[in-house]
């Protein structure tokens, strides 16, 4: 970490639970937006008081807030990527930014969320980008999600996209006063490489933006969250939605507990299923983290990787295509969810083919 950065190695976090209202099911483009900034204004007003009763509650500033997938506008489900991008999708300068960066400064925290996002640079589509504000207003770091069933994401247009932006824009790791800060979005706690790729990069914090089921027993993704934890020895901050009203599923499918996991994968702190919620609020003990990664041992499971054993073995074996919104240099995109789905069955018949599966 660069020396002019005066690090603050102990300081509580949030995982902020909230309610979302989908707009998917709202057809006038105009009354979808103002639904987007009313969720925007909303965000940035817990962000504000939940900032005040955490450090009243915990004794220590909050310096992290992080908002749920889908908070303000939920998932597209039937729309075109031009009809979701002009309903749903921010404007990387836009207003909604704007409202979210001053929520920052006013708390002096870092916000950290999940939303849809235009880019000129491939204006035919839309990305689902987290970010990352910091406490000045300054938006840090933007990281789009690399995959999807049924949404543009980098891999489709890949080569434009790392000749505009270049590997740091696929796996960007911002460095800050509060440690080295990293994204990844919903369903991608599943793929053990994006979270190490971003460790491998410098990331101590992994924020994870989520819009996924509640139950009573542990899910898939909660295992996920405490191995990707423990195996990157890094902290992960989950922030789930309390619920998604509005939407085509049943309200609370989608809902709480986010949570706080620490880099052995303890749980050190989780919301309750159903309701909006600040109880996913823990401290982050930054000293200690990296004390632990500065051991000798067995245990210190980032310096024991063998990363070099992997790349080729990688490189030979070629499964979900890239590039596949690229057509000679121009960005295509296919006219609807039918097309993803015809993408990922032709790849299980080659897994079949080539007998992987």
């Amino acid at each position: 970490m660069s020396q002019d950065i005066q690090c603050h190695s102990r300081y509580s976090v949030l995982a902020l639970q909230l309610d979302c209202h989908a707009i998917n099911q709202i057809t006038d483009v105009e009354v979808a937006r103002e639904q987007v900034m009313k969720a925007v204004h909303n965000a940035a007003h817990h962000i504000t008081t939940c900032s005040k009763f955490t450090q009243f509650f915990t004794g220590l500033p909050l310096r992290l807030v992080v908002l749920p997938e889908f908070l303000f506008t939920g998932f597209p489900f039937g729309q075109t990527t031009e009809e979701w991008r002009d309903r749903a999708a921010f404007d990387p300068d836009g207003p909604e930014f704007e409202i979210l960066s001053k929520a920052a400064q006013d708390a002096n925290t870092f916000v950290a969320g999940n939303a849809y996002e235009k880019d000129p640079n491939f204006p035919e589509m839309y990305f689902q980008t987290c970010f990352i504000i910091a406490p000045n207003g300054n938006i840090i770091l933007k990281y789009r999600r690399l995959t999807s069933s049924f949404e543009p994401t980098p891999h489709d247009v890949l080569d434009k996209y790392l000749d505009i932006y270049g590997l740091e824009g696929l796996f960007p790791v911002a460095k800050t006063e509060i440690g080295n800060l990293a994204c990844i979005a919903s369903e991608e706690i599943f793929w053990p490489e994006l979270s190490r790729l971003h460790v491998l990069r410098g990331a101590e914090i992994i924020i994870h933006p989520t819009s996924e089921p509640g139950a009573g027993t542990r899910t898939a993704r909660d295992v996920c969250k405490q191995t990707r934890a423990a195996e990157n020895m890094a902290y992960v901050v989950s922030a789930n939605t309390s619920s998604i009203q509005g939407s085509v599923v049943p309200a609370e499918t989608c809902c709480g507990f986010s949570k706080i996991v620490d880099y052995k994968g303890n749980i050190l702190s989780e919301a309750a299923e159903g309701g909006e919620s600040h109880w996913a609020s823990d401290v982050i003990e930054l000293d200690a983290l990296r004390d632990y990664r500065r051991r000798v041992g067995m245990a210190n499971l980032l310096a024991r990787q063998p990363v070099d054993i992997y790349g080729a073995a990688y490189s030979a074996i070629h499964r979900h295509p890239s590039n596949t919104f690229l057509k000679n240099g121009e960005v295509v995109v296919p006219p609807g969810h039918d097309w993803f789905n015809n993408r990922q069955a032709g790849v299980i018949r080659e897994m079949e083919e080539k007998g992987w599966i």
